[in-house]
């Protein structure tokens, strides 16, 4: 998949409005549970967007990574 911001953010949205209808609760602002779980996202650790390369952990091109969803329902 491409499309940068453009395409990530109603993903994240839609995964969060299902998240938050299997918890039955808001997740609320996530930021702090997912940089305290960062084994809910698979860590990208090759490739590049031009200007930054991914690498274990946080970087600039990739995040923290994508999410995996049935984790993150447990972690929100």
């Amino acid at each position: 998949m491409i499309g940068g911001t453009s395409a990530v953010a109603p993903l994240w949205a839609g995964l969060i409005a299902l998240i938050n209808a299997n918890n039955g609760n808001p997740a609320g602002f996530i930021n702090t549970a997912l940089y305290n779980n960062p084994t809910a996202l698979n860590d990208i650790t090759q490739g590049n967007n031009g200007s930054f390369s991914a690498s274990p952990g946080w970087d600039a091109c990739t995040g923290l990574g994508s999410p995996i969803g049935p984790s993150l329902v447990n972690v929100l």
